[in-house]
């Protein structure tokens, strides 16, 4: 990025991180993206939402091509896959949900016992 590059090549930038971590690195990339051609290959679909054309591939195929609203109107192919990652994001966020609760009642367990006037 020193050079000022016109078109900017991203492979999975928000694979491997936590959403959270996702979106410092998102609005980092909102900035870094700006007057440049910008072509983006993510799994994850929340980071390309913004993109001025998105190009939905399968099995190497292409099978749509426009802006994440026209795209998500449509209900195809993209609409799909973004409805399942949105589906297995809120999961996780279940589950998570779920572990804190008992993480909490554990605690809570724990420091009963652990209380000087014993199981009062």
């Amino acid at each position: 990025l020193l050079i000022d590059p016109r078109i900017l090549i991203l492979d999975e930038a928000t694979s491997a991180v936590d959403t959270e971590t996702e979106k410092e690195i998102q609005k980092a990339l909102d900035n870094l993206v700006k007057g440049r051609t910008t072509i983006a290959i993510a799994h994850r679909l929340s980071t390309l939402r913004k993109a001025d054309r998105l190009v939905v591939m399968d099995r190497g195929e292409i099978v749509e091509v426009g802006p994440h609203d026209a795209l998500m109107e449509k209900q195809g192919a993209y609409w799909r896959l973004y409805q399942a990652q949105l589906r297995t994001a809120e999961d996780e966020e279940v589950s998570q949900g779920v572990a804190d609760e008992r993480l909490g009642v554990a605690v809570a367990m724990t420091g009963h016992a652990a209380h000087p006037a014993g199981d009062a």
